[in-house]
């Protein structure tokens, strides 16, 4: 986020590049720097002659080359922007010859989406000395809580801790996606709101009672009345839960538990760390500690195996999800 920040800034400047290659395996960045030169760089009357967007699949090197090089009209750039790009990534390297010399004139961006350059060859040395290459990288599933406090405290709102859980546990590491339904958010609620499990849940769809997180918590605390209702409400809305994506995560949550038995250093802060968890939810993970032993919780993570290969399908065709989900808990609880 810095980095972009930086280059957002810069462009505020007035320190335009020529060259703007964007790449990596997060498309969120790239579309927000993308939609912002495309929007900021040249004026309303500037862009009907002097603002092109291809698309990849669309267009050669030599196509945009051959746009590049045009000069701007009643005006001191011309803005270009090539979006998909990763669907050339066959003849990308013909982008040499223009980031050896690029027209000044011109504002070339080129979104390679999922996909990124190998930073020793000579094409992406000269991109990055004649202009700028961007990777925007994923963020892993531990970075996305961070991520979503850092958006939403730049627009005047927080979020509680088991609200910003319920985000990542259900959309994961999309940030476009993610960022997509704290805009719904936004319209409805004032500036300075504290997003809740409550407003998630009305206005997003994830019920703040029924979520793989509640199941989880009634799981470590050993409340087996709570985790099969849950089980159950889960069977009877199976396109709202998918069983791979359960049983995954219940797997995760036992895998966490057997690191947070190995730590010989049991800091708070070290074990937040470790797991990958907010230091707000420790407190359900000490209670997991005491309930699973170290033994029974291997024990677990060996039987969770075979039930989430079962749940994708592999030799268990007929079996229903209710039937998944209770095996599952059976075999947690005894």
């Amino acid at each position: 986020m810095d980095e972009v920040l930086k280059i957002v800034n810069d462009i505020k400047a007035g320190n335009i590049k020529p060259i703007y290659f964007l790449m990596g395996e997060e498309p969120y960045y790239i579309d927000k720097l993308s939609d912002y030169i495309e929007d900021k760089v040249l004026s309303e009357d500037e862009k009907g002659f002097n603002q092109t967007v291809l698309y990849g699949r669309d267009v050669t090197i030599e196509d945009i080359v051959s746009t590049a090089k045009r000069y701007p009209m009643m005006a001191e750039r011309q803005v270009v922007i090539v979006k998909e790009a990763q669907d050339l990534s066959r003849t990308i390297d013909k982008i040499e010859s223009y980031a050896e010399n690029p027209m000044n004139s011109t504002v070339l961006v080129i979104c390679y989406k999922y996909k990124t350059l190998d930073k020793r060859k000579k094409v992406t040395k000269l991109l990055a000395k004649n202009g700028i290459v961007y990777e925007s990288k994923k963020l892993y599933e531990n970075q996305v809580g961070d991520w979503i406090k850092r958006v939403l405290a730049g627009k005047k709102y927080s979020i509680e801790p088991k609200a910003n859980a319920m985000l990542v546990e259900f959309l994961g590491t999309d940030l476009s996606k993610i960022n997509n339904e704290l805009e719904k958010l936004q319209i409805i609620l004032p500036k300075g709101s504290t997003i809740t499990p409550h407003h998630i849940e009305e206005n997003i769809g994830f019920s703040k009672d029924f979520n793989v997180f509640e199941l989880r918590k009634a799981i470590g605390d050993r409340n087996q009345l709570r985790a099969y209702t849950i089980a159950d409400n889960f069977a009877q809305n199976p396109k709202d839960n998918p069983i791979v994506m359960t049983t995954s995560l219940v797997f995760g949550f036992f895998v966490q538990l057997l690191k947070y038995h190995g730590l010989k250093d049991k800091n708070p802060n070290n074990v937040a760390k470790v797991l990958g968890v907010n230091p707000f939810f420790l407190k359900d993970y000490d209670i997991a500690l005491k309930n699973y032993p170290m033994r029974k919780v291997s024990q677990i993570v060996t039987s969770l195996r075979d039930v989430d290969v079962k749940s994708k399908g592999v030799g268990a065709n007929a079996l229903p999800q209710s039937d998944l989900l209770r095996e599952m808990l059976f075999k947690i609880f005894n």
